[in-house]
């Protein structure tokens, strides 16, 4: 789920390089990961009224709900 996060995220931004998720797992069914991001492309990772951070939230839980688990993805 991280590498889902990780190449939708450098698709989007300017900086690829500046991409980085991190993932914590806060027991066997849940995934927390947290996507930072060059402070010039945080815009385009979130869209405009949220909708592309709302669209990855989507497939993130669409990809987890496939493996059995919860995940949350935070936009830092």
């Amino acid at each position: 789920m991280k590498e889902l996060i990780e190449h939708i995220a450098k698709s989007l931004v300017t900086q690829p390089d500046q991409v980085e998720v991190v993932e914590t797992v806060k027991d066997n069914r849940t995934v927390n990961l947290e996507l930072h991001t060059a402070k010039e492309d945080m815009g385009k990772v979130i869209g405009k009224q949220g909708r592309i951070a709302k669209a990855m939230r989507t497939v993130l839980k669409a990809a987890a709900t496939t493996e059995g688990k919860k995940a949350n993805l935070d936009i830092v």
